[in-house]
This record gives C-alpha cells, sequence and structure tokens, in this order.
C-alpha cells in the first residue's frame, strides 16, 4: 500500500473519530470539571486548559485515582471507535451465557470466520489513539479485506460497583479503588490466559484462514507462547506470523527445551522493542 494511500487512510480516520467525543464521556461522568482532558486532532491526550499531557505520579494518591477513572473512561472511549469507527461487531462470551452484564467480550469484523485472511490483535489502549490503540493499523487491515479480531484479555471482573461510588474515591483517600471483594471473576475469562485460550478455540481455529496473524504486547506475548505450547499442531498450523511488540515472553523457560517449537518460534516470530525518549 503507498504511502499517499496510507496518508489518506489516516484523515479519514481522523475525521470519524470525531464523531466519537472523549469529553462526551468525561462529561456525562460525575467530576468532569477534575479531569478536563480530551484528545485532540492528532489523537493525543491532552489537558484542555495547558495542552499538557497527563503525568502519572504515583507518589500522589489523587494523581493516582485520576489515571484509573481516566484509564476506565480512555477504554470505554477506545471500545466506543471499535464499533462506530471501525465496525466491528462485539461479541459476548462465554456464548452460552445469556446476561451479557456479566460476560467478558471481545471484538471481531463481520467476515472474521469466513476470510482466508486474519489478523487477531491483542488488547489496543494507551494514551494515543493514533499509536497507542492500533485503530490506524485495524483500519487498514479491514481497507485490505482482511479479517480482524480484537481479543479482551484484561476483562476479568464483573465490575459490582456503581460509578458515582467510584468516583468519589477522588475525595476519600482512605478507600482503596480496587477493592476486590466489590468484583466477581468472570467465567472464562476469570485471567489473560483463560480469555485467549476461549477465544482462539471457539472462534479463532474455526475461521477459515489458515493464515492467521498475531500481534501481541507485552504480557500478551508470554500468553501466546504459552497458547503455543498448550495447542501446538493447531497454533502451528493456523497462524503463519507473529508479532510481538514489547514482548514479556520467556522463549527458553517457556518451549521447555522443545525445539520443534523453538524453530517454529525462530522462523514465524519477529520481535520489536519499542523505543522510549527521555
Amino acid at each position: 500500500m503507498g504511502r499517499e494511500r496510507l496518508v489518506n487512510l489516516r484523515s479519514k480516520w481522523l475525521q470519524m473519530i470525531e464523531d466519537v467525543s472523549f469529553r462526551k464521556l468525561i462529561n456525562n461522568s460525575e467530576c468532569p470539571e477534575k479531569l478536563k482532558y480530551d484528545f485532540n486532532k492528532n489523537g493525543e491526550l491532552k489537558h484542555v486548559d495547558t495542552n499538557e499531557p497527563f503525568v502519572f505520579n504515583y507518589q500522589n494518591s489523587y494523581n493516582h485515582k485520576c489515571y484509573r477513572i481516566l484509564g476506565q473512561l480512555i477504554t470505554q472511549y477506545v471500545f466506543e471507535l471499535l464499533e462506530k469507527v471501525c465496525s466491528l461487531q462485539k461479541i459476548y462470551i462465554p456464548t452460552c451465557m445469556a446476561d451479557s452484564k456479566i460476560c467478558s467480550f471481545f471484538f471481531m469484523s463481520k467476515n472474521a470466520l469466513t476470510n482466508r485472511s486474519g489478523d487477531v490483535l491483542c488488547r489496543p489502549l494507551g494514551t494515543e489513539i493514533q499509536h497507542g490503540s492500533q485503530i490506524p493499523f485495524i483500519t487498514t487491515a479491514l481497507k485490505c479485506s482482511w479479517g480482524v479480531i480484537v481479543l479482551n484479555p484484561n476483562d476479568n471482573f464483573v465490575d459490582l460497583k456503581i460509578e458515582p461510588e467510584y468516583l468519589s474515591l477522588l475525595e476519600n483517600d482512605a478507600i482503596c479503588p480496587l477493592n476486590l471483594s466489590w468484583a466477581v471473576l468472570k467465567r472464562n475469562s476469570s485471567n489473560l490466559k483463560e480469555h485467549t485460550t476461549y477465544v482462539w478455540y471457539h472462534f479463532i481455529l474455526k475461521t477459515s484462514s489458515r493464515n492467521v496473524a498475531f500481534i501481541a504486547h507485552g504480557y500478551e506475548g508470554l500468553i501466546f507462547i504459552n497458547l503455543l505450547m498448550q495447542r501446538t499442531l493447531e497454533v502451528m498450523n493456523k497462524v503463519y506470523a507473529v508479532a510481538l511488540i514489547d514482548s514479556k515472553h520467556h522463549m527458553k523457560h517457556q518451549t521447555q527445551g522443545n525445539s520443534e517449537v523453538q524453530t517454529w518460534i525462530w522462523k514465524h516470530c519477529q520481535e520489536w522493542v519499542l523505543k522510549v525518549s527521555l
């Protein structure tokens, strides 16, 4: 795909995301005056008054709580973009559950199960839409008529908190915002491994494509190698390429000296380490 076409695609999706407002999510929350952030035209999260990015300070409890609330709102925003801009379908799992409120979910393009070429992307999140969300990549893949599946492996708990209670934590330093007594594990998605394995077995394995590509970031790289070890023949026959971005996998330890698996990894996997500017 030519550079000019990529530039045009980027311009189109930037125009499309204007219809999905991050500020609207914040304004509908209980403390819009305390979270004065928005994504600019370049997809960067900046303060609406100072134009400065959000700076995380782990030593400041108030800052830490704002960070967590912003994180939840950004997650909602990216999920809306996946549905409204990328036209991906939200698929609830396990499929046998009737109540979606207690289910996990992932996203899938309409042609993902029947397309002969497919991509599997692990959870896309970040403070920049252009880079952190992978939405430009997803849009490009869809333009090329590829099937796309976006996993959501960190969605592990049924959240029993209501928003006013959660946001009131900004005023109360004595309460922990991650009180796990308020949450229960989601069935078939209690952790990253379980979520990935479920989607693999019930969806990815059943796709028409024999040219599936995985893109895994951080700990999700470890999860992919775990999937490879648990379902070796299935993965080897289905997956032709794996991009490992800042991956936390440990090939020697996880493969336990299995030379066949190690050879497959060397042939089909490529690792990148993101450069961080200090």
